[in-house]
């Protein structure tokens, strides 16, 4: 016998840490229809950078877009600046700014498989992986002096050099860390609550991914071989050894694999740099004020971050824009739920890693 429920999910749930509304139109337990509402949130970020804060603010204001990843957005932000204004910065801070994304990469990315584990029920998974994860923070706490809204990045360069003390500590850290990484590797690729489990689980193929435009370790995990950093020459990447990771499948499972092996290279680069960094200066003098229109494109953890700003010579800017990951992936959000199971949505929504706070700007 059918029966048919119509569900709703959000805004407040145990499965979702976001603010956003999912309504399922289920047929016993498969989800026949999804209609989704984002805009519970709204902040006026981008109205109130072009209105209220000078152009040299900005780039502080956009950290708080997102707690998560403040240096991704703030970064971009920095970028989109001084390519209007032209300005070149030193190889040193722009190795220095390669090393606050990747740790940002590290910590965001096992925050999401720590929730994906908890959505599984694996609860021990999720405490261990959350304690292991303090090792990053405390990393990004020695390199910015801070543990997440870290105001690192400037208008010509960084705010604040590495410490050959700093630099040894955050070795030891990362050495630490890449040997517990090895501990949750294995649980999520051989346990099956998160392997076996999730095989064929809130699945897209390559064509309905490309179809969809899904960005970040979505796209990745589908098979698509995309990525900011290897497409923008913006953030000398090709210098300290990346490489665009993928898998197959496009499912919980594949996703949770991408993350993991991104972890473990952003660990390579973060020593790569913390070995090789060049010498000089942290910063450039900036004078005047920008003019014209400009774009700037950087991978976040969750895929392509774009931000345009338009100025006028004047100290506070005529426009800025900004278009994040999640606000690209909800269309292929909605598809994937469809002909899902509802028992699986508290995992398939963690897989996803949404972040409303960046959408909701």
């Amino acid at each position: 016998m059918s029966t048919k429920l119509t569900i709703p999910l959000g805004s407040q749930h145990i499965a979702l840490l976001e603010p956003v509304r999912f309504l399922f139109t289920t047929d016993n337990e498969v989800i026949t229809d999804v209609e989704v509402d984002a805009g519970y949130v709204h902040r006026g970020i981008e109205k109130a950078c072009a209105e209220k804060f000078k152009f040299k603010q900005v780039g502080y204001v956009v950290a708080r877009v997102c707690g998560l990843c403040a240096i991704t957005h703030s970064t971009a932000y920095t970028l989109a600046i001084e390519k209007a204004m032209q300005i070149a910065i030193t190889p040193r801070a722009a190795w220095l700014r390669i090393l606050t994304l990747e740790l940002d990469r590290i910590h965001s990315h096992l925050l999401c498989l720590a929730h994906t584990a908890e959505n599984s029920g694996f609860e021990a998974l999720f405490m261990q992986t959350m304690n292991d994860r303090e090792l990053v923070m405390q990393a990004q706490d020695w390199l910015t002096g801070n543990r997440v809204q870290f105001d690192y990045v400037s208008i010509g360069g960084v705010n604040r050099d590495l410490t050959p003390e700093a630099a040894a500590h955050i070795s030891t850290l990362l050495d630490q860390l890449q040997k517990r990484l090895e501990a949750i590797e294995e649980a999520f690729t051989t346990n099956p609550l998160l392997s076996l489990r999730y095989k064929g689980i809130g699945a897209i193929t390559k064509q309905k991914a490309l179809e969809y435009g899904v960005v970040g370790p979505m796209a990745k995990a589908a098979g698509i071989a995309t990525d900011v950093r290897a497409e923008t020459d913006a953030l000398p990447y090709k210098e300290v050894g990346f490489s665009i990771i993928t898998a197959e499948g496009g499912d919980i499972d594949a996703r949770n694999r991408v993350r993991l092996s991104e972890v473990r290279q952003s660990l390579t680069i973060s020593r790569h740099i913390l070995e090789g960094l060049p010498e000089g200066e942290i910063s450039v003098k900036v004078k005047g004020n920008p003019e014209g229109e400009a774009v700037a494109r950087i991978e976040a953890p969750r895929g392509e971050l774009f931000y345009y700003i338009k100025g006028n010579k004047k100290p506070i800017l005529e426009r800025m824009r900004i278009r994040t990951p999640t606000f690209a992936q909800i269309p292929a959000m909605v598809e994937i739920f469809k002909g899902s199971n509802y028992a699986d949505t508290p995992a398939i929504l963690a897989s996803f890693d949404p972040c409303l706070s960046c959408t909701a700007r």
